[in-house]
């Protein structure tokens, strides 16, 4: 159909584009045709407390109005179309990027075009942010300074609002580096904070608006899907809230992957992604970087985090979760780059890598999560770059320690499964001395190794060529100290002794 209509598309099925429309372009055509109602009412932020260095905001709320400087834009009347005024804007700023032109086009055409007598407006000076409501067209007025040319009447409330007091859905929408804003998705908020504010005096603090951003707790469902006990579920959970990333870390099997997936999707319902590092993962991969194009050139593509992130500041109240598999077998410093930073002191900004002109900082939302898998088999803990340790809360999964230890009985019995299999797995980690390298329960919770001759193929092809790299170069005969044969022996010999043979630490022989 779009072909029928001229679009051209590339062999590998992508559009031209020249051809793109944005959002905005398709929202106002939709509107002028009927096919969709304009909305009521809108919010808008404007910004005007760094204007080449001025602070214009006093003289805003003074004089009663809000302006954009739009220095090189010649006199538009308001109401312009946004196809007339981006061939105004094309000329009169001409040499400018094609970025920032599409981002002034979109500013100057909300501003005078967009925006409706009553739609809310809001800006911020000095800490606090300040509301107000618009009460004129669009008007140009060259002003002898160059900085106030198109103005809009605005009838602006008393009182300001500490900017640390503000709803976190609102400070992440303050967080958008653009001189015009849409918040009409904070409408709300904003309406209830104007109602308040004729009534705050100077000495009380406004009430605030606020919509938390919360992390569920776990459920008694959950503990038993993941075969654990609540209360732990519960402190991993804590950790998060506490400090958004998470790492889980210990030996092959032990569930790490799977518990963070389900732990994640309890939180974030459908707001998960998932990558998994490698050593030749990299910062383009993982946030952004330039890819070719099929037709020549190159444009730079956002990767998992990048998505994330801009999927988490259209939501701020709704957690979103990353979760980085194997995350140590990464180079962490060259993966994360400058993000480092932002792990820790998320409402900070930073200049990114690939940043273009128009980019004044990126910050990392407070409602983005990052849970992180670790196999201490692979490297240690102890090795990983020490900025990201910090960073991160680290919690162990070992085959030996809850939760794990209990994990394989309770699937066993679930299933209706032989508890002696759990036994055995018990027996074989006693006997291997490197808890890094001890057996994870995940090896024996599949159906196939439950059924005839299953537990042996598992035995043979799973179990034993991990220890045979373990021991690799070592004089350890590893079908002996760890066959099936030889831990079924030690199992029905601690039996028959009534468990009186030591439960833990090195085997009594040395076979």
């Amino acid at each position: 159909m779009l072909e029928a209509e001229g679009v051209d598309f590339d062999a590998s099925g992508a559009a031209d584009e020249a051809q793109h429309v944005r959002t905005e372009d398709l929202r106002a055509n939709l509107e002028e045709r009927g096919v969709i109602e304009m909305l009521p009412k809108r919010a808008w932020l404007v910004r005007g407390s760094s204007v080449d260095g001025h602070d214009l905001v006093p003289v805003w709320r003074q004089d009663e109005y809000a302006s954009l400087r739009a220095s090189k834009l010649r006199e538009v009347g308001p109401g312009i179309s946004r196809p007339d005024l981006k061939t105004l804007v094309d000329e009169d700023y001409s040499q400018t990027s094609y970025a920032a032109k599409a981002a002034k086009l979109d500013e100057f055409h909300a501003f005078l075009s967009r925006m409706q007598v009553d739609d809310m407006v809001a800006t911020t000076s000095q800490g606090k942010l300040y509301l107000g409501r618009i009460i004129g067209a669009a008007e140009y007025r060259k002003s002898s300074d160059g900085l106030s040319n198109s103005r809009r009447a605005v009838d602006w409330a008393p009182e300001g609002f500490d900017y640390g007091e503000l709803a976190s859905e609102i400070k992440a929408r303050l967080q958008v580096q653009y001189d015009v804003v849409e918040m009409t998705q904070q409408l709300d908020l904003l309406e209830e904070m104007l109602a308040v504010a004729p009534a705050v005096s100077e000495d009380e603090t406004p009430p605030v608006v606020v919509r938390e951003l919360t992390l569920p707790d776990a459920t008694d469902e959950l503990a038993e899907r993941l075969n654990v006990d609540r209360a732990w579920l519960q402190e991993c959970i804590d950790l998060l809230r506490d400090r958004p990333q998470l790492i889980f870390y210990g030996p092959p099997g032990t569930g790490k992957t799977f518990i963070a997936q389900h732990l994640a999707a309890h939180m974030g319902g459908d707001n998960v992604r998932l990558v998994q590092f490698h050593p030749g993962y990299s910062y383009e991969d993982f946030f952004e970087g330039y890819r070719p194009l099929e037709e020549g050139g190159f444009k730079l593509k956002p990767g998992p985090l990048r998505k994330t992130v801009d999927a988490a500041r259209e939501s701020p109240s709704t957690p979103y979760f990353l979760i980085i598999d194997e995350i140590n077998r990464g180079n962490l410093a060259k993966i994360f780059g400058e993000l480092y930073f932002l792990l820790e002191y998320r409402s900070q900004n930073v200049d990114l890598l690939y940043a273009t002109d128009d980019d004044i900082g990126f910050t990392l939302p407070e409602n983005v999560f990052v849970i992180g898998t670790m196999n201490t088999a692979d490297r240690s803990i102890a090795l990983v770059d020490a900025a990201m340790r910090r960073r991160f809360a680290f919690v162990a999964l070992h085959p030996s320690e809850p939760p794990i230890s209990d994990v394989l009985r309770r699937w066993l019995a679930a299933f209706e499964h032989d508890l002696g299999v759990a036994d055995l797995l018990d027996e074989l980690n006693r006997r291997i001395e490197d808890e890094d390298f001890k057996i994870g329960p995940s090896y024996f919770m599949r159906r196939a190794v439950h059924e005839p001759g299953g537990l042996e193929r598992a035995w043979r092809t799973a179990i034993l060529p991990l220890l045979e790299e373990h021991h690799y170069g070592e004089d350890v005969d590893v079908r002996a100290r760890y066959g099936l044969d030889a831990i079924r022996a030690r199992v029905a010999g601690r039996a028959s002794s009534g468990g009186s043979e030591r439960s833990g630490g090195e085997p009594t022989d040395t076979a």
